[in-house]
């Protein structure tokens, strides 16, 4: 890296903490910051836990944000002095280090940038997950199944808490549904970049012609929210509730009572499961707050589809939509047909590396 470009980028970077200055409103943020841990001290705090978490979690967000703009503007000015030093001294040492800070500090930019770009109202929240295969039996089932081994590993690496709420075996391989939540910061803010359809394209191990096969499935993604957090008001006569055993995945309590529940709303046709829990009244619980969270999606989602259409604007890629694909023969490749972000190595993002497709879609917004 010659000096002159190291300069260029310093001047770079000058632009970008002005326009982080200009979009974050610090004084703001850090005036929540202190009111929040003002909260944090008192004696009372902890007695409703679910508003104790939220306020960290809330608080955590913000200083984030903050510590973030802060260690930039720090490695820019560390940078500055370094550059200036080796104008006045050359030093193959000291120009090592400094190209060395220039890659880590662009790092620390391009993370920091998606953070904010988690603004959204309910993307710090923990989301729900569900899987669906299409129509193709055994075929679908088994890649969602895949899907499900992807998300679970992807979570792992984002430190995220995963319980399985619902799972239903496929009829000879796979799940024929699934229902994931899934707690951690933003996950609800990352993983609604996988809401939609995903398409397999694999030579199926299940015909014995060895004939290539193409497979669907859905992902749906729902934030998490607490009973407190919303207001959707559910009429009884409205929903049907039925229980019966719970199957697949699960501790001692499967298949021996009927523990499972499951809730369909019949104006909506919304239909919730859970058989996670041992008691039947704990499941129902589950159950009717997943309803609650579905319907205030649905709500939310209607009043921005009414204000895109007197906006004029086209519609964001949504549900019935083919998001991706995964093609395993006659080549690998994975791509997204929003941002046309593609890799050749399916294994990698099998594995749960979809961190860079997911990167791309939130830059969209950018």
């Amino acid at each position: 890296m010659e000096l002159h470009e190291i300069k260029n980028f310093e001047v770079k970077m000058h632009g970008k903490l002005d326009d982080f200055r200009g979009s974050l409103d610090l004084e703001e943020k850090e005036t929540q910051i202190r009111e929040y841990e003002e909260q944090m001290t008192d004696p009372e705090f902890w007695n409703d836990q679910t508003a104790a978490q939220e306020i960290i979690g809330k608080n955590n967000h913000l200083k984030k944000i903050v510590e973030g703009f802060r260690d930039i503007e720090r490695a820019v000015e560390d940078i500055e002095v370094t550059h200036e030093l080796l104008k006045e001294e050359y030093d193959e040492e000291m120009k090592a280090d400094i190209e060395e800070r220039v890659r880590s500090t662009q790092e620390k930019v391009d993370a920091f940038e998606l953070d904010i770009l988690l603004d959204d109202e309910h993307d710090s929240l923990s989301a729900l997950l569900e899987l669906h295969p299409g129509a193709g039996g055994t075929e679908s089932q088994d890649w969602a199944e895949m899907l499900l081994r992807m998300y679970h590993r992807y979570c792992e690496y984002k430190g995220w808490k995963v319980d399985t709420l619902d799972y239903q075996d496929g009829d000879e391989a796979g799940v024929k549904s699934v229902t994931l939540s899934v707690k951690g910061a933003n996950a609800y803010g990352l993983l609604k970049a996988e809401k939609g359809i995903h398409r397999l394209v694999r030579i199926s191990p299940f015909d014995s012609s060895g004939r290539r096969h193409t497979s669907f499935a859905s992902c749906e993604i729902t934030p998490q929210f607490e009973n407190n957090d919303i207001e959707i008001e559910i009429n009884n006569d409205d929903i049907s509730i039925d229980t019966y055993r719970a199957s697949g995945a699960g501790g001692q309590h499967v298949n021996t009572t009927d523990s499972a529940v499951r809730i369909t709303h019949q104006p909506t046709g919304i239909v919730v499961t859970c058989q996670n829990e041992r008691s039947q009244i704990k499941n129902r619980e589950q159950a009717m707050k997943m309803l609650r969270s579905k319907l205030y999606q649905r709500e939310l989602e209607a009043q921005r589809a009414e204000i895109d259409a007197v906006k004029g604007e086209q519609k964001e890629i949504g549900w019935g939509s083919q998001i991706r694909s995964y093609v395993f023969h006659p080549y690998s490749m994975v791509k997204d047909h929003r941002t046309n972000h593609e890799t050749g190595n399916t294994e990698k993002v099998m594995d749960g590396h979809i961190s860079p497709f997911i990167d791309a879609y939130l830059r969209l917004k950018m």
